[in-house]
């Protein structure tokens, strides 16, 4: 294997945690189990949730690696994955899945199946947020869902997509304790009708204060008592340098960069130990907030370069140390990825709008080109401002093959962030978090609630509502494909039927914002996110400055084919009748050979920057952003879109027949906002004007893919083309774009022979993955993706 990392340190660690079996670790779930059959009851829930943190701080086991500068695991040791019974429940099949499965597997320890078939199956198979939400959904909810017209991101995970704020830095758990007691003081119990609520809320808070200050005093002692063991005394005095870390972190606010990477990284294993986030906590504007210290350190001659980027590459190893924990059903047999999602923006602007870019952007490039690790994902922000050496740099990077750094547009980000109704000081301060999605960083509560699949929406408006896949009436029964005479007339009735399955996923949605609210609040959380203790209010239930609920639409490129081919061949140039095409899509286009060369190689296609194509793109998405943007949530707060599938397209497309763009039945859609597989033939170009005219600016993120063979971007002319690419995109106000860098060959050979490609890395959507980790399904995705050129 080969050896990354910049000294023999950085490179024992990385090979430890990219050769580790993940595991389940039960360590949590018993510390849980006991804590609530002591409180439950007893404390108020946001106090007991408190407590669960603080009593599995007060005894879990502890793990200081040979060699490690920032301490801290989430489970026992690296690649330790607790389970959060709270959330979902593992049923025994589960635990033999996750632990059987060649790939993404986690190692299951035997004892641990009896005492999950023992004591937490039946203390938690009932209380579980789960079981609550399964048994509060409609019965049209349920079938939706089955069918896959939309998932649930809250099914089985707690709120996520959040990012730190600048405060971490600037205050230390002392005195955010310090800020809960003057709320608590300041409570009015005459007048204000919930100040029995947000007592019990900031309470819960307090304590959750001093469960990640216990953390950081264990690991101060055990790091003392192992430097007493020390033999090496150079290895002793980083022993009782972290421990003098630890002593300082998180208690108080860091005094020094170590520190603050050790702050942050306490802070991380805070918010994704109190509950399962999944789309984990980010840095956010990691660059600038160490800055200062790098700065400081290297004026008082305390740091330099070196060890600023060894102590950046020690951090790296500890995200990904930290697997996604696993999921539970059909969605733990589908999931293919141990991505946590933790992303980190660089670059940017400054909040008083200047350029962000400073001398710590550069050591975390070095760090992500040094390293090649899946976690964090890391996203560079390029604005009009950013120096060119910077862009060319992240570039340099990105053609690699990897699939790391994606790019971002500022300009893009700051406007959909005030268009939301932010200011401009706090959209400033905002970017990106898990694949593309955007946020006021440190400000607000942007929660994904699931996945739209609007292809599926046009299958069912040919069959008059029916779902042939699943065999039951879902939609509206608003007439057969045959039965519409223009193409308006179909129009009409696919956008009736978009809405109508829009609101049976938000009026489940707001029902699930309720039962977090109640039942599953997440007070240390609540703690780092700006205005939660002034108003007493807990993060799941409205506290946050902004909350905002997503609803992630997929298949645009594929929705837009199947309308261009319909309105262009049957209604436009009469190539064939509708019963013909239904006729085709029934048989998977098996023995109409003439019709699908028709939809598939002679009809217009988005992505070639064809307006005949690119209108009906238009009309989808206003429709779709319009139906969704604005509903208000349960926290105050409203709805919006983004359009990003993570590999959520691989499944919409099992439960669809064929579709009328020539897609054959069972075959992924589109991804992202990216054009069909194939269809895109006029070059990069041509894809960016098409994929320009949707509006980004009224979503809250946007995902491109696009994919070239290393030599199209090989060279200083191949480096400044890709550099233009995105310059001249991000100039039509595109959000995002990131590359896979990469042969089709190669791609067929690692499916060919996975063992000889194991250390293979792609992008899949807003993340990247191992290759030979993904499904078949998955793989195929990729390798079908339009290799680009600039000739």
């Amino acid at each position: 294997m080969e050896k990354r990392g910049m000294n023999e340190r950085v490179q024992a660690l990385r090979e430890l945690s990219v050769t580790t079996q993940p595991h389940i670790d039960m360590e949590r779930a018993k510390s849980e189990t006991a804590t609530y059959k002591k409180y439950e009851g007893q404390l108020s829930v946001p106090e007991l949730r408190a407590q669960v943190l603080y009593d599995y701080f007060a005894a879990k086991t502890l793990y200081i690696g040979d060699g490690e500068l920032i301490v801290g695991e989430k489970g026992d040791s690296p690649h330790g994955a607790p389970t959060f019974p709270e959330l979902c429940c593992h049923t025994l099949e589960d635990m033999h899945v996750m632990n059987d499965r060649e790939l993404i597997s986690f190692s299951v320890k035997e004892e641990d199946y009896g005492y999950q078939e023992r004591e937490i199956i039946p203390f938690w198979e009932k209380r579980s947020t789960r079981s609550k939400i399964l048994a509060n959904m409609s019965d049209q909810w349920k079938d939706c869902y089955a069918a896959g017209i939309f998932t649930e991101f809250m099914e089985q995970r707690g709120p996520g997509h959040t990012v730190g704020s600048f405060k971490l830095y600037e205050k230390g758990f002392l005195d955010y304790k310090a800020d809960i007691q003057a709320s608590i003081d300041s409570l009015d119990y005459f007048h204000d009708t919930e100040a029995f609520e947000k007592r019990n809320q900031l309470r819960g808070m307090a304590k959750a204060c001093d469960a990640i200050m216990l953390l950081g005093a264990r690991y101060a002692d055990y790091a003392r008592e192992l430097a007493q063991k020390e033999k090496c005394d150079t290895r002793k005095a980083e022993l009782l340098q972290i421990a003098a870390n630890c002593d300082v972190v998180p208690a108080h606010k860091p005094q020094t960069f170590w520190q603050a990477i050790q702050m942050y990284w306490f802070v991380h294993l805070g918010v994704t130990t109190e509950l399962n986030p999944w789309d984990a906590y980010s840095p956010g504007r990691f660059d600038q907030h160490l800055n200062p210290f790098y700065q400081k350190d290297v004026e008082e001659g305390i740091l330099d370069e070196k060890k600023a980027l060894e102590l950046l590459e020690c951090l790296w190893v500890k995200f990904n140390n930290q697997p996604a924990p696993p999921k539970v059903g059909i969605t733990l047999k589908e999931s293919s990825t141990y991505t946590d999602f933790a992303n980190l923006n660089t670059g940017g602007i400054t909040p008083d709008g200047q350029n962000g870019v400073n001398d710590v952007s550069y050591l975390i490039l070095d760090c992500m080109d040094e390293m090649k690790l899946l976690q964090p994902s890391s996203n560079v922000q390029i604005s009009r401002k950013t120096p060119q050496k910077f862009l060319k740099r992240a570039c340099e990077i990105a053609r690699k093959g990897w699939g790391q750094p994606a790019f971002y547009n500022t300009e893009a980000i700051v406007q959909e962030l005030m268009n939301a109704g932010k200011t401009l000081a706090d959209a400033r301060r905002g970017g990106t978090s898990g694949c593309v999605e955007t946020g006021a960083f440190g400000n607000e509560a942007y929660i994904l609630t699931g996945y739209f699949n609007i292809p599926k929406v046009f299958e069912l408006t040919l069959n008059n509502g029916y779902d042939k896949v699943s065999k039951k009436q879902l939609g509206l029964q608003l007439g057969y494909a045959a039965d519409f005479k223009t193409y308006d007339e179909l129009f009409d009735a696919f956008k009736k039927q978009m809405k109508y399955f829009i609101d049976v996923k938000i009026q489940g949605s707001n029902i699930i914002e309720k039962i977090f609210a109640d039942c599953m609040p997440a007070p240390f959380l609540s703690i780092l996110t700006n205005d939660c203790i002034a108003k007493g209010k807990d993060y799941n239930a409205g506290g946050a400055r902004y909350n905002t609920k997503y609803l992630q639409g997929v298949g645009i490129g594929t929705i837009t084919d199947c309308l261009a081919a319909v309105k262009y061949n049957v209604y436009d140039k009469k190539n064939f009748t509708m019963d013909e095409l239904m006729a085709a899509l029934d048989d998977n286009f098996i023995g109409h050979e003439r019709i699908l060369n028709l939809v598939k190689n002679h009809s217009p296609k988005y992505g070639n920057d064809d307006e005949y194509a690119d209108e009906i793109m238009k009309q989808v998405f206003e429709y779709y952003q319009g139906e969704v943007t604005g509903r208000p949530n349960m926290l105050g707060g409203m709805y919006r879109v983004n359009m990003l599938p993570t590999t959520c397209h691989v499944y919409f497309g099992e439960v669809m027949m064929a579709s009328a763009n020539g897609r054959l039945a069972h075959v992924p859609v589109s991804e992202g906002i990216s054009p069909e597989k194939g269809a895109d033939v006029n070059g990069p170009t041509a894809v960016i004007k098409s994929c320009a005219k949707m509006d980004h600016l009224m979503t809250g993120g946007t995902l491109l893919n696009q994919k070239f063979t290393p030599s199209v971007v090989a060279g200083e002319e191949g480096l400044n083309q890709m550099a233009s690419l995105i310059r001249s995109y991000f100039n039509m106000d595109g959000h995002h774009i990131q590359f896979n860098v990469i042969d089709r060959q190669t791609l067929l050979n690692a499916q060919k022979y996975p063992e000889e490609y194991k250390d293979l890395i792609v992008r899949v959507a807003g993340y990247s993955d191992h290759f030979r980790n993904l499904s078949k399904a998955l793989q195929d995705e990729i390798i079908n993706r339009t290799e680009q050129s600039f000739n």
